[in-house]
């Protein structure tokens, strides 16, 4: 699928002591027949003004810069920028750590601070009370930034504890000796299974509404993941794309073991799978194609933002379903069906089965639901005594995969 370069028109300002300019890195929200994403990363309209004080009247004194470069090294974002704008960087996220009403950087009207405070707030999760939209005030040698904030000073302590609450719940589920892939679908799976997905929900672009009001679209789903998983020492990465024909989209990438993972946390809650004739899956559910899969696998359904060289998702090894039992790089239908026997033998809720290519999989298709499934129903029937069968199944052609529900009652 061909990637989409976002266009970035040059700003040309007026030469003049001062300009006001108005941001926003943040917006509504676009709403598909199948997926619901929220819309985001719009270019707000731009108002330029001349600024009455000369900037010889503003002082031109700097705080002491105490975030040091050490201290963002590991920040994706912030090491795509220039030495400069990683200087502004800094200097931005020392003011809004403190929540300052207005932040002094060393930006000129050369500088693109808006793209500075994009990929701040993509590095940051735990930012949650800044907002997205900004102002500036530009002068000849320096930039007086205004963030904009979700809440107040008292709201955000109040607002950190909950979260910090949330968090230390997820992570005292994990066993302390569980490697980095289990720690990595420990996360995937407490989210999918506790966050809801709501275009309406509050707060929907930060971590509050997904950590403490379990409700919240793809931003909310994705800087949860990154939240947590940077905690344990996990890097991951908040990335940006599209879903094709349906709008702007966020999800993650994550290292574990030295090798990078895509990773969509939304994606892989079941509310967005639907099952044959439109029947919703049974609850409970979890799609975890989506779970440290490859760049191949993610990109049969989304785009990737190409402003930015992300790292590269080459490795099979942590493939959900072929460390499962569940992938097969051939057909045969006399394996496939005895695995389907041993699924219902074992009472198990769901049985998978997932192929290497599309060519497998076109070859299996046709056999697995029209001969395959009755003979095991049959069989379902007959080792628990029914007198009915009902299953379900779910056809997902792009990932080359097939998944049945077992009805037992």
């Amino acid at each position: 699928m061909a990637r989409r370069r976002r266009k970035r028109k040059k700003r040309i300002f007026p030469k003049i002591a001062g300009i006001v300019l108005l941001l926003a890195v943040a917006g509504g929200a676009a709403v598909s027949a199948q997926y619901i994403w929220p819309r985001f990363l719009q270019t707000a309209e731009e108002t330029v003004g001349k600024v009455a004080e000369q900037a010889s009247e503003q002082g031109t004194g700097f705080p002491e810069l105490t975030v040091t470069e050490e201290e963002v090294a590991d920040d994706f974002y912030c090491q795509q920028l220039t030495e400069r704008e990683r200087m502004i960087y800094r200097e931005i996220l020392q003011g809004v750590n403190s929540m300052e009403e207005m932040v002094k950087i060393h930006a000129t009207e050369e500088d693109d601070v808006g793209k500075i405070y994009e990929y701040l707030l993509y590095d940051h999760p735990e930012l949650f009370w800044c907002a997205g939209n900004t102002s500036l005030t530009i002068y000849d040698e320096y930039t007086e930034l205004t963030p904009g904030y979700t809440c107040s000073s008292q709201e955000k302590e109040e607002r950190q504890s909950r979260i910090d609450a949330a968090a230390q719940e997820c992570l005292s589920g994990i066993d302390s000796g569980a490697s980095d892939y289990e720690k990595i679908k420990y996360v995937f799976e407490y989210i999918v299974n506790t966050v809801d997905y709501d275009e309406n929900a509050s707060d929907n672009q930060n971590i509050y509404s997904s950590m403490v009001g379990k409700s919240s679209v793809c931003a909310g789903y994705s800087r949860m993941a990154q939240y947590l998983l940077t905690q344990m020492g996990i890097p991951c990465i908040y990335v940006i794309g599209e879903i094709e024909g349906q709008g702007s989209h966020a999800w993650n990438i994550v290292n574990c073991d030295g090798a990078y993972y895509q990773m969509d946390t939304t994606f892989g809650d079941p509310v967005f799978l639907q099952a044959e004739g439109g029947e919703n899956l049974p609850s409970g559910s979890i799609n975890y194609d989506y779970l440290c899969c490859t760049d191949a696998e993610i990109m049969a359904d989304h785009v990737q933002w190409d402003e930015v060289d992300y790292p590269q998702c080459t490795s099979d090894n942590l493939n959900y379903y072929r460390m499962n039992g569940m992938y097969y790089d051939s057909f045969d239908s006399d394996v496939l069906l005895q695995k389907m026997n041993d699924s219902i033998y074992a009472g198990e809720e769901s049985f998978v089965c997932k192929f290497s290519s599309s060519s497998v999989y076109g070859d299996a298709r046709d056999t697995v639901i029209n001969e395959l499934l009755p003979k095991a129903a049959q069989n379902l029937a007959s080792f628990y005594g029914l007198d009915t069968v009902s299953y379900t199944y779910a056809e997902d052609g792009e990932h080359n995969k097939i998944t049945v529900f077992w009805s037992y009652e």
